[in-house]
């Protein structure tokens, strides 16, 4: 399937002349002022979102939509709030906002109580309810800086954390207290370790029980963990950071999980954790039990609990397993009104929807995530999978689940999710034709409102081809000004490339960059080989020991398209970042036949110093397979004697501050290649982590490249 979008829409809503790079900096990649996070009331009428003032405010401020009469009102108000003063994030916020790969400010979360009538928040490690009927907002009392308040279903208390405690307020702001303190300064109670919310995308350490009477809470204890340093160099003045950072192979935090009484009782909830150590999902609900996930460390096992807080007892729901991995996925598991087991699961090729021990869905949808369970379905968020009728390069889709079978709900084609509670949905839909996403409000089907985007318009649109090269996702971009018989075009990869990282998407926006790429003379590739989700759980687990493999299938995806567009092949380049910047290093070590000139963006040089929870995932444990990391290492001695001779320019970028990749694997990617006689230049970002917020930094980042690819390709 070809699908083209190159119409020019123009700009919208900007205010002033300036540069791509620069509106996109300013507007965060045109995630400013976009609505988020939304959360609907039981009763069907009101609907809770986060969205900042303008495109480039970095504010949000939370919003409630009535959706009976359409109309939004503020419910609370940062720079009200805060009386004009700026933020003051303590380094456990900031940490838990890197995880998240949360940019923005003021209002970055909330919860709610059980009803979306009593919302809670922390602003500048300060404790605030809003009250979402009238429309009013207050700062409670409470000990600091606080983080992830989050309201008793019955709107009676609040829950947060402080200097590593769990506490609980009253609503009106009486009685604070701890009900967990930590027995050391390496313990915390409720907070979600490293691994949990970088790789698990598990954010949260506590639940409230339904009756809101007690809570789950985790307990993690990092001591046996690995520290590491992270300094800036440009600030000699300052200590460095001290980090616990569990690299592959080395111990992790220890988790524990204990059932808090409001009255200060307290129960441990007991597994296995010898056999099974990371504790990866909560669910706790008025269908049934609490319910845990824990996975064994080799992540091939995995048990579904059911949790008595009285006791402390677990009952085996459903065990997992796989002689690959087994996947984590949003939503799941959960419990069904009737009392069944929802989850996620590969069987038989596919992935698929299971309720009790029954798959709802076959080959024909590859289920990504469960956005809702209820009384008559599930609904779920799916592509096409292997045994699809037709193809649907890049598109997402919203579907209903039940045992009579499957019904599409967005329509579009395009990328779409939804929230749902009762009989009102929130759907969020973006497509190729229009900037940003949509976000529409159903009610029993019945469209009732939208809700305003105040994102910016960007200046430029995506003239973008989605296709299959050799069975491989592609999006191919040419220059907006460029017509047939204009000759072939230097070309430059553009990928991610790795697990959990899908590029090729049916929307407008995941294309800007690579379109401003190609509108300084560029074909730009994008292309989702093997380990990318998407398409079937084979394809992605194909890569398990070898991410060697992913570069092999960009070299595949760029001569299959040779045929089709106007390449030449004498001048092809490769840019990425986290994982794809590891591939673009790759690419010229490995493939200088193919490759002239790559930028590694934060790469991961050496596996061995990347995380446990991920790189073993794919990798295995290094103490046993030295040879699955080393094959794939750029600066181990096995890695570099698989590098070519032939010498390539490389332009290396890092962040100074960056504590998920640290500039370790930079240094020594360097350090190797010096010491081998390879040419390489090396751009140190100070103060910058692994995502590039500040505007100045992330505009130049973009300018810099397009000047080493000219300089390297001789254009």
């Amino acid at each position: 399937m070809t699908t083209e979008s190159g119409t020019d829409t123009g700009p919208d809503a900007v205010t002033e002349s300036y540069s791509f790079p620069r509106q996109h900096a300013r507007t965060q990649r045109f995630t400013l002022g976009a609505p988020r996070a939304f959360t609907i009331a039981p009763d069907g009428e009101r609907v809770a979102f986060l969205r900042s003032s303008s495109g480039t405010d970095r504010a949000n401020a939370l919003w409630v939509l009535d959706v009976t009469s359409g109309q939004e009102r503020l419910a609370a108000d940062p720079a009200a709030l805060l009386g004009g003063a700026s933020e003051d994030l303590s380094a456990q916020e900031r940490a838990r906002r890197e995880r998240s790969r949360e940019g923005g400010a003021g209002v970055v979360g909330y919860a709610t109580d059980a009803a979306v009538e009593l919302a809670a928040f922390a602003l500048s490690g300060r404790l605030f309810t809003a009250e979402l009927r009238a429309g009013t907002a207050r700062e409670l009392p409470a000990a600091g800086p606080v983080l992830d308040p989050r309201p008793s279903p019955d709107g009676r208390h609040v829950a947060y954390v402080a200097q590593g405690a769990l506490r609980v307020v009253g609503a009106e702001g009486a009685d604070d207290r701890a009900l967990a303190e930590p027995e050391s300064p390496t313990v915390t109670y409720g907070l979600a370790e490293f691994i949990a919310a970088e790789e698990m995308s598990r954010y949260r350490g506590f639940w409230w029980s339904p009756d809101s009477d007690r809570l789950l809470v985790a307990r993690a204890d990092d001591a046996d963990v690995r520290r590491w340093w992270i300094a800036d160099p440009a600030h000699p003045d300052r200590e460095p950071a001290r980090n616990a950072y569990p690299a592959a192979g080395t111990p992790n935090a220890e988790v524990r999980l204990f059932a808090y009484g409001l009255d200060g009782s307290r129960t441990e909830i007991n597994w296995n954790r010898t056999a099974y150590p990371y504790l990866a999902r909560v669910h706790w609900s008025a269908d049934g039990a609490p319910l845990i996930l824990v996975q064994a460390r080799d992540q091939l096992s995995a048990l579904y609990l059911a949790v008595d807080p009285e006791d402390g007892s677990t009952r085996m729901v459903h065990a997992d397993e796989d002689d690959q991995w087994l996947e984590l996925f949003p939503g799941t598991p959960s419990w069904s009104p009737s009392g069944q087991l929802v989850r996620i699961a590969d069987e038989g090729g596919a992935r698929v929807l299971a309720v009790g021990e029954r798959p709802l869905t076959g080959p024909q949808l590859h289920v990504r995530a469960v956005l809702d369970v209820g009384e008559g379905d599930v609904l779920v968020s799916a592509s096409a999978g292997a045994d699809a009728e037709a193809p649907e390069t890049g598109e997402v889709h919203v579907y209903r689940v039940n045992e009579l079978g499957v019904q599409r709900v967005s329509t579009e084609p395009g990328v779409h999710s939804a929230v749902r509670s009762g009989g009102v949905t929130v759907l969020v839909s973006a497509t190729l034709d229009s900037p940003g996403s949509r976000v529409r409000v159903e009610r029993d089907g019945k469209h009732v409102a939208e809700v305003a985007s105040h994102a910016e318009r960007p200046l430029i649109a995506p003239r973008v081809t989605l296709t299959e090269a050799a069975g491989i996702p592609c999006a191919v971009l040419l220059p907006s000004s460029y017509a047939e018989g204009d000759g072939p075009l230097p070309v430059l990869l553009d990928p991610y490339g790795g697990p959990h990282g899908q590029r090729v998407m049916a929307a407008h926006n995941p294309y800007l960059t690579s379109q401003w790429f190609a509108d300084q003379g560029f074909a730009v590739i994008v292309a989702d080989g093997r380990g990318t989700p998407g398409i079937s759980p084979g394809r992605e687990k194909s890569i398990r020991g070898d991410f060697t493999l992913t570069l092999d299938d960009q070299v595949t995806a760029l001569h299959a398209l040779a045929d089709r567009f106007p390449l030449d092949l004498a001048k092809v380049a490769m840019r990425g970042w986290s994982y794809g910047g590891y591939l673009s290093a790759l690419a010229v070590l490995r493939r200088p036949d193919v490759f002239h000139a790559g930028i590694a963006g934060a790469p991961v040089t050496d596996w061995r110093l990347y995380d446990t929870h991920y790189t073993e995932r794919y990798l295995g444990d290094p103490g046993t397979s030295p040879a699955t990391y080393a094959k794939s290492s750029l600066v181990t001695d096995d890695g570099l004697a698989r590098a070519a001779d032939t010498h390539r320019p490389m332009l290396i970028v890092h962040g100074l501050a960056d504590d998920n990749v640290v500039v370790a694997h930079a240094l020594r990617l360097s350090s190797a290649l010096l010491a081998d006689g390879r040419p390489h230049e090396v751009l140190p970002l100070s103060g910058v982590t692994h995502m590039t917020p500040q505007e100045q930094v992330a505009e130049n980042l973009l300018l810099l490249q397009v000047d080493f690819l000219k300089r390297s390709l001789g254009l």
